[in-house]
């Protein structure tokens, strides 16, 4: 899911830079303004959580590999300008300290797994109309939001990549970037992540939502239109 340097020409990750940036500027003032006190700590906890799956690189089959990013749980549990940060922060430590993303792809891979993925998986959370005493709609919703948003995204990478030789390339038609097109990186990403990562990501958000629906259902962002208690 990380894209590496070299994959992306500057027609792209220039862009990238730009909305991750905007998004960005926006997910501190929103939170600054409606976070409680009470659930800083656990923004804290959300992104170490984040950058601890994102670690957990398992290899498939043609040389590539897929992991879960947690995006979804941590927009459903604190909203989706909390997890955009969570998670930025995550992916940002991850390129320029462990080399896990290419430093001219981090915009990004910012945008597509700390904005585009825990927006996806909120909306979705949100379609169920979840309550906390239904618990069996919570779990269904949960593990959907945490399925579908990862596959989106991971569709949304690879069309990213995977539209650099159609936008870039030398005069002898030979790409300068990505060398694989559409027809190739998109395939390939979706189906590691429809038949593997999408159920881990799926079965993570939706153990962990019930966790806390059992014993903190006051903290679940989703199901309380807002943080329970904001600042004042």
């Amino acid at each position: 899911m990380h894209i590496p340097d070299g994959y992306l020409g500057p027609q792209t990750y220039i862009p990238m830079f730009g909305a991750f940036a905007a998004t960005a500027a926006v997910a501190v003032k929103k939170v600054k303004e409606k976070m409680s006190a009470r659930n800083i700590p656990y923004l804290g906890m959300a992104g170490a959580f984040s950058f601890i799956i994102m670690m957990f690189n398992l290899p498939v089959p043609g040389g590539s590999s897929g992991h879960a990013v947690g995006g979804a749980l941590i927009a459903i549990l604190l909203g989706p300008w909390a997890a955009s940060i969570a998670v930025s922060v995550a992916l940002i430590i991850q390129a320029l300290i462990f080399g896990d993303g290419g430093i001219t792809a981090l915009g990004a891979n910012c945008f597509n797994m700390a904005v585009f993925m825990p927006f996806v998986a909120y909306f979705i959370f949100k379609l169920f109309r979840v309550t906390a005493e239904n618990k069996v709609r919570a779990t269904i919703a949960a593990f959907s939001a945490g399925y579908i948003s990862l596959v989106l995204t991971a569709v949304l990478t690879a069309t990213e990549f995977g539209i650099q030789p159609l936008i870039a390339s030398s005069a002898d038609g030979k790409a300068l970037y990505c060398p694989y097109d559409l027809s190739v990186a998109v395939p390939v990403m979706a189906i590691e992540h429809l038949l593997i990562f999408g159920f881990i990501e799926g079965i993570i958000t939706s153990v962990a939502v019930n966790y806390f629906l059992k014993n903190e259902p006051g903290l679940i962002y989703s199901l309380n239109n807002g943080y329970k208690s904001e600042n004042k």
